[in-house]
């Protein structure tokens, strides 16, 4: 049978697909701008159709009914992996789950303790050849694919086409849902003064030749805007968005000295505007990869001279960093930070940088005596290597605890270095000097 009569075969309408959904079952969606917002719609739509159906997933495009709407219990229960704001309340209030684990991790957990009943993800139209393009998300969308037992796919022909591991014969997919619709796009917000002296601290310790790493929001893109003097530089990277593409436009990007993916931008998924979406399509230096490729520390620690740039909540003066949540409250998750945390200690001349504003909106200083009561140690002590703020570069490896806490007071907000120092001398019984 040639692959257009088995694609043909497996077309369906929305409720044809969700119909074959059992009852009692893991779904997971594909990541990210990945989401099918088409099926997930109709899904809650009808949600008296399924009983007891466990929605999985990191990061999301989508609206999360599932947990944010009245009536879905005993239908539709959200199980995050890495919790967002339109989950927040619901991870708080037990209505949803949260699971935490390492991004790269992530597809092991598929082989054993969290096995997948159901993958819905959105793909391109196939090709000449019979195989569609996961497009935008390779990371654990990938493993996902290849252990769900009943895979549905939303086929968006405004998808775009993406090579590497991002390739998938039809026969792995088993429903095929048409229907195409605009791609949720991630704009670039302004970036103020202070977003734009981290990107410019940031910048000071990245070299020619380097290989980056970076996040999603406005320090990265500062990061990237500050980096425009450089040459020469590579991305391995979890995530990859709009500043990615200026910076190989500019010519700063070459990917010529990274000794693994020589040539090419390596990613486990994107997002960013539509300007970046035509970019990505059919693009030969976009090099897609699942997530326990990217994100692995020993993949990672092949790649000489990398430097990794994650954000954080807070910093207390140990050097413990919490990314993830503000007290008990469950805001986000690690991610990919430790990930490349641990792969750039393991590189040859790695950097990991923890980039961040001095304070949340002036009102509260991000640097502090102790993380708040029921805060997540995302990072360890024993891990931190650089952090940053608009006020200076504290390099904390290698340090004291009390060499530590003064190098970040040097960086914190001048607004909060009275209170800070005083915490200081109680804590180490001595003059703040």
């Amino acid at each position: 049978m040639s692959w257009k009569s088995i694609y043909d075969s497996r077309i369906m309408t929305a409720e044809e697909a969700l119909k074959k959904v059992p009852d009692n079952c893991r779904m997971f969606l594909a990541h990210s701008m990945s989401e099918p917002e088409y099926l997930v719609e109709y899904m809650c739509d009808h949600k008296e159709w399924f009983t007891n159906v466990e929605i999985c997933h990191m990061g999301s495009s989508g609206k999360h009914r599932y947990c944010t709407e009245e009536g879905m219990e005993g239908h539709l229960r959200h199980n995050s992996f890495f919790v967002s704001g339109l989950s927040r309340k619901a991870v708080l209030e037990g209505r949803a789950d949260y699971t935490p684990a390492f991004f790269h991790e992530v597809p092991r957990l598929f082989d054993e303790a969290v096995p997948v009943d159901v993958l819905m993800l959105t793909v391109t139209p196939p090709d000449e050849n019979g195989k569609v393009s996961l497009g935008m998300s390779c990371d654990y969308t990938k493993a996902a694919l290849e252990h769900a037992k009943l895979v549905i796919a939303q086929v968006n022909d405004q998808w775009p086409y993406t090579g590497g591991a991002a390739l998938v014969d039809i026969s792995e997919i088993d429903c095929f849902v048409i229907h195409n619709q605009p791609i949720p796009e991630l704009k670039p917000a302004p970036l103020t003064e202070v977003e734009i002296n981290i990107g410019k601290n940031c910048a000071k310790l990245v070299e020619d030749g380097d290989t980056l790493q970076l996040g999603i929001g406005s320090i990265p893109d500062a990061v990237c805007a500050s980096l425009m003097d450089k040459k020469d530089l590579g991305i391995h990277t979890e995530l990859m968005c709009d500043g990615v593409m200026n910076l190989v436009k500019a010519g700063v990007v070459t990917n010529q000295k990274k000794p693994i993916d020589t040539g090419v931008c390596t990613t486990a998924f994107m997002m960013g505007t539509k300007e970046f979406y035509d970019w990505v399509d059919h693009n030969p230096l976009i090099n897609m990869q699942p997530v326990d490729y990217t994100n692995n520390p020993f993949t990672i620690a092949q790649l000489d001279h990398i430097v990794s740039i994650n954000s954080a909540v807070q910093v207390d003066f140990q050097g413990q960093v919490c990314s993830e949540s503000i007290g008990l409250m469950q805001i986000s998750a690690v991610g990919g930070q430790v990930d490349f945390v641990r792969g750039a200690a393991m590189a040859k001349h790695g950097k990991a940088i923890i980039a961040m504003p001095s304070t949340v909106k002036g009102k509260v200083s991000k640097i502090v005596p102790l993380l708040d009561e029921g805060a997540a140690v995302t990072t360890s002590r024993n891990d931190v290597d650089y952090v940053v703020t608009e006020y200076g570069i504290a390099h904390l490896k290698g340090k004291t605890l009390k060499q530590r806490s003064k190098a970040l007071i040097e960086i914190a907000h001048p607004k909060f270095k009275p209170e800070l120092i005083k915490a200081f001398e109680e804590r180490y019984h001595c003059k703040y000097e």
